[in-house]
Formats: structure tokens, C-alpha cells, sequence
């Protein structure tokens, strides 16, 4: 499965990068394609291309405040192959929202 994802909190310091990396590492764990953009206190990082978010299977979106290009995903969205969550809710429970995502 290939997974994108975008991390953002309103501080944009810990919790984007934390996200970030419970995002990836649970998705290594499962061996799926990860690749993972944070939108933080540093500006956009791992800026994700159009092509690899059209040919991924599900998008992530930790986020809690609003993000730059979220109009890339409107297609994903459009077909339900997008999960919302606050960063929070990624770094503690991102098993159950992988598992939804397999299920997607």
C-alpha cells in the first residue's frame, strides 16, 4: 500500500514532526511505501509531488490547522481515500488509523 500524508499543528513544532514519525514508522512496520510532508515552524518539508499523491492508495492528513495546497488532495478526497486527524490523535493512536486505512 502507498501512503502519503500531510503533518501540521498551529505551533507547528512538536507535534507536525511527531505525527510525522508515527506516521512513517508504523507504516514501515507494515512494509508500506511512506512519504510523509510536514508543514511546520520550518516551512513545507518533503514537499510531496502531485504524482505521488495521485498514485497513492490513501492520504493522511494530521492536521489542525488549515495547509497550503490542500486542493492537491480534493481527488483523493472525492473518492474517500482521505483520513482527518489532529496531529494528537496520529502520534497516539496511529494503529487504529492505519487499520482504517487498510480498509479504505
Amino acid at each position: 500500500m502507498k501512503v502519503v500524508g500531510v503533518t501540521a499543528c498551529p505551533t507547528g513544532i512538536a507535534h507536525t514532526y511527531m505525527a510525522q514519525a508515527a506516521i512513517e514508522k508504523e507504516c514501515k512496520k507494515r512494509g508500506y511505501d511512506v512519504q510523509v510532508e510536514t508543514q511546520g515552524g520550518m516551512g513545507i518539508e518533503n514537499e510531496l509531488e502531485q504524482t505521488i499523491i495521485d498514485n497513492a492508495d490513501i492520504v493522511i492528513l494530521a492536521v489542525g490547522i488549515g495547509i497550503e495546497g490542500e486542493e492537491r488532495f480534493e481527488e483523493k478526497e472525492n473518492r474517500g481515500k482521505v483520513i482527518r486527524v489532529e496531529p494528537g490523535e496520529a502520534i497516539k493512536n496511529i494503529v487504529e488509523i492505519i487499520d482504517k486505512a487498510e480498509k479504505l
